[in-house]
């Protein structure tokens, strides 16, 4: 005579596969994070060997097209496409692509610039472009909306860099990878007037520093810019500072 299970047994297994569920799903979520972090790495290393090919064809001096918005994921990425091995092609008068965005512009876990800002999540810092006597000028308005003074570019040497593996030069704009259920950038959640909101130690992001290494940096461990915030655009010191403290 073949014995079945009772309805306690089955309320047992059923309660220790949801016991195990609870466990195991939260490892393979916490799992494919860790993948797309990588992937983000790997995405600002080739960044950081196309930068690399930049200064050595450019006399050591980062890019810089006279355009005071060129820190923006869809204007840095047009000087570094010959070295990045994408051919993506500028519409006439427009910075959008015509060919589509790469996986290399765009990091897995950023679920904000995917369709947005011209599918980039990275951002090139400003003080690459700007003097170390206009970046102590300026703020966050500055990158908004760039007075005369400060639309003028002045091409920074790498030589200038006083401690590259703790200078960023291109970087996540959002904290796609660690944040409070909302992705914000090193500004916050911005108020009127131009005020950094209180979210914007949020958090970290991936980072490429001068000396080609990419590296996951919380914000907190960010040099605060004038307007305490983690912006490497505002970095005190420009070129010459640290945005690693």
């Amino acid at each position: 005579m073949r014995r079945a299970f009772t309805l306690i047994e089955l309320l047992v297994v059923i309660a220790v596969i949801a016991i195990l569920a609870a466990i195991l799903f939260p490892v393979f979520a916490q799992a494919k994070e860790a993948a797309r972090k990588t992937t983000c790495l790997s995405n600002l290393r080739q960044f950081g060997v196309a930068m690399s090919l930049y200064l050595g064809d450019y006399e050591d001096g980062y890019p810089n097209r006279d355009d005071p918005y060129l820190y923006q994921g869809r204007a840095f990425r047009w000087p570094l496409m010959p070295y990045l091995g994408i051919n993506q092609k500028q519409k006439e008068k427009s910075l959008n692509s015509v060919n589509g965005n790469p996986a290399i512009l765009l990091c897995p876990s950023d679920r904000v610039s995917n369709g947005t800002y011209d599918g980039t999540s990275y951002n090139y810092a400003a003080a690459f472009y700007h003097s170390p006597e206009q970046v102590a000028a300026m703020r966050i308005k500055s990158l908004y909306f760039a007075s005369p003074a400060e639309r003028i570019c002045v091409t920074q040497s790498h030589g200038a860099v006083t401690d590259p593996a703790r200078k960023i030069v291109i970087m996540e704009w959002f904290n796609s990878h660690r944040n409070a259920g909302k992705s914000v950038g090193p500004w916050g959640t911005v108020k009127p007037g131009y005020i950094p909101g209180p979210d914007r130690w949020d958090g970290a992001r991936n980072s490429l520093l001068t000396d080609g290494h990419a590296a996951h940096v919380t914000s907190r461990r960010q040099t605060p810019s004038a307007e305490d915030c983690p912006d490497p655009n505002l970095t005190p010191g420009g070129i010459t500072g640290t945005d690693l403290r």
